[in-house]
């Protein structure tokens, strides 16, 4: 990852935090642009590998279409309810996608990881399902900004 956070940096998380923090939580909001810089924002299942975030998307959504045609995203990750347990993560890139589209099952060892990562967390299974669907995106992040509200005094 690239990029530094600027603001914020007594509330940021530390690598290996981020690093546990993306891993464990399963839902991310994705946001895109659509024709004319329309935004649109979904929730979506993914899974974190030390390096990438992998999003796992369905081929025929206005996401998938969206980021086709502007492969740029910002992604959220975010948890807690009362504000001194607020914590999450912003990161923001260009997604490319990996495998055919959409995944049948072919073999492609650059998805190995992602796929074995994802089929734990989701589905308590060693192998990924497949299901003619959904294809995966790349997002390598450019930035981070991350938080973590339990470290303010008091939290």
């Amino acid at each position: 990852m690239t990029g530094t956070q600027r603001r914020g940096r007594r509330i940021m998380m530390t690598p290996a935090e981020l690093d546990a923090f993306l891993a464990g939580q399963r839902v991310c909001r994705v946001a895109t642009a659509g024709p004319g810089g329309r935004p649109h924002a979904s929730a979506l299942w993914y899974a974190w590998d030390g390096r990438a975030l992998w999003l796992y998307s369905l081929t025929r959504s206005r996401r998938w279409a969206d980021l086709r045609r502007d492969p740029r995203v910002a992604v959220l990750v975010d948890d807690g309810h009362a504000y001194g347990e607020l914590r999450g993560a912003e990161l923001s890139g260009s997604v490319v996608p990996v495998g055919e589209a959409p995944r049948s099952g072919e073999a492609c060892p650059e998805l190995e990881e992602a796929e074995r990562l994802f089929a734990g967390k989701y589905f308590g299974m060693a192998a990924m399902p497949h299901d003619g669907r959904h294809a995966w995106l790349r997002l390598v992040p450019r930035t981070v900004a991350s938080w973590d509200f339990r470290k303010l005094a008091g939290g």
